[in-house]
């Protein structure tokens, strides 16, 4: 099944926030993208395993940002996305202080919460017994608590809620707040997705379903989106948060947007519990919405944001339903996946954040480690460097396990 609205409507996206292995903010990871550079590296937390590294967010320093006490108390994928509330809020020149926290939600998408809590009290459970589990345990890593702790930190009183749609989550959640925009039900509408899901217990699962990369003697080198040597995705933690808000809200405050997310679509495959349909038939449906949404067509894109993980199975399927869906105008593609790695349910909020700044600045980010495209592979991947590019449209793709597919256009303010 598609989703789409009830008729075009932009929602003004007039913040962004991002935490991610290129960086602990939005313009350190956005020039960490815009160059190219690679972030995987050996990760302590799994040694021994069979693959032992990630994209970790090395540079995110938690009690910095937040302090002792609110680390200790919140599990990493909350530190995550209140760091890139928190930058989102003032880049958009918001103070909760003074707003309607009635007309104000939260929509936050993630794939596995806080897994990392569960696996640390597990762990106690097991060695020390019942009475060493903490009785933070599932304020911390319950799915929708992050969105509960972003709206209990800004007096946001409106609609709150988490999406798990998987590796979608992210995508699935911008497109539930532009809902909530276009109800008239709120003003401003916080979105994104968070994941810190670089556990043993996580990638031991992953690396046992062949998912992951085994280019142990180059980490740096294993997220190659397209490229015929790929041979898995590379397990990464992240966050993304956008500030969306009515048109006519931030015109009267004086807010100028970066964009516009302007369609959302989402579809079901209805197949394979974890492979994608064979001909991207639930891909290409959630495309068709989202521009349909926006009151748009194929040719009038410009850029594709992928969501290019790395996989062979992926990778194939996604690049052959771009070229059949927009191959006349042959889009500029990109996945920055070759940099910040695979952030689950964070990773389409992380992309259409990035989406936001290649229109913001009329500029396609390189897709790393591309050396060489797979043969039938008949799509204008951008390689090497940064590519100037006068654009007004882009889609951002999401594709999840369970088949759940979800698309947003953005279009230029």
């Amino acid at each position: 099944m598609t989703v789409t609205g009830g008729g075009p409507f932009r929602a003004a996206v007039t913040g962004l926030g991002m935490v991610t292995a290129a960086g602990p903010d939005t313009r350190s990871s956005w020039e960490g993208i815009l160059a190219g550079r690679p972030t995987a590296a050996e990760a302590p937390e799994l040694a021994g395993l069979p693959v032992s590294f990630a994209c970790r967010a090395d540079a995110f320093d938690g009690e910095a940002v937040l302090g002792r006490r609110q680390t200790w108390r919140l599990d990493r994928t909350t530190q995550l996305a209140m760091a890139a509330t928190a930058e989102a809020l003032a880049q958009a020149g918001l103070d909760p202080a003074e707003w309607d926290g009635a007309r104000v939600g939260v929509v936050l998408g993630t794939a596995l919460g806080g897994v990392t809590t569960w696996q640390r009290e597990a762990d106690r459970l097991r060695e020390l017994g019942p009475d060493s589990v903490s009785p933070l345990l599932i304020p911390m890593s319950a799915v929708n608590m992050t969105a509960g702790h972003l709206a209990a930190a800004h007096g946001a009183r409106g609609p709150n809620f988490a999406t798990a749609t998987a590796c979608a989550s992210g995508t699935t959640a911008l497109g539930a707040a532009r809902d909530l925009l276009r109800s008239n039900t709120c003003d401003i509408v916080v979105a994104g997705g968070t994941e810190a899901a670089i556990s043993p217990l996580v990638a031991a699962a992953f690396a046992k379903m062949g998912a992951l990369s085994k280019r142990s003697d180059d980490p740096a080198g294993a997220s190659r989106p397209f490229d015929r040597h790929r041979d898995g995705f590379v397990l990464a933690e992240g966050a993304a948060v956008l500030v969306l808000e009515r048109p006519e809200h931030a015109a009267a405050r004086g807010a100028v947007p970066y964009a516009y997310l302007s369609g959302y679509g989402a579809s079901a495959d209805a197949g394979h519990a974890t492979r994608p349909d064979p001909e991207g038939r639930g891909a290409e449906s959630a495309l068709r919405a989202a521009l349909a949404d926006a009151g748009l067509g194929p040719d009038d894109v410009d850029h594709v944001n992928a969501h290019g993980t790395s996989t062979p199975l992926n990778d194939a399927v996604e690049s052959a339903m771009i070229r059949r869906v927009l191959g006349e105008r042959h889009p500029a593609v990109t996945s920055v996946k070759g940099v910040t790695g695979h952030c689950l349910g964070a990773s389409g909020a992380i992309e259409a954040a990035v989406a936001v700044l290649s229109l913001h600045h009329q500029l396609v980010p390189p897709t790393a480690n591309l050396t060489g495209i797979d043969a039938g592979m008949e799509v204008d991947v951008v390689a090497d460097k940064a590519r100037p590019l006068p654009m007004s449209t882009v889609v951002s793709h999401s594709f999840g396990f369970g088949g759940q597919n979800a698309v947003v256009t953005l279009t230029s303010a």
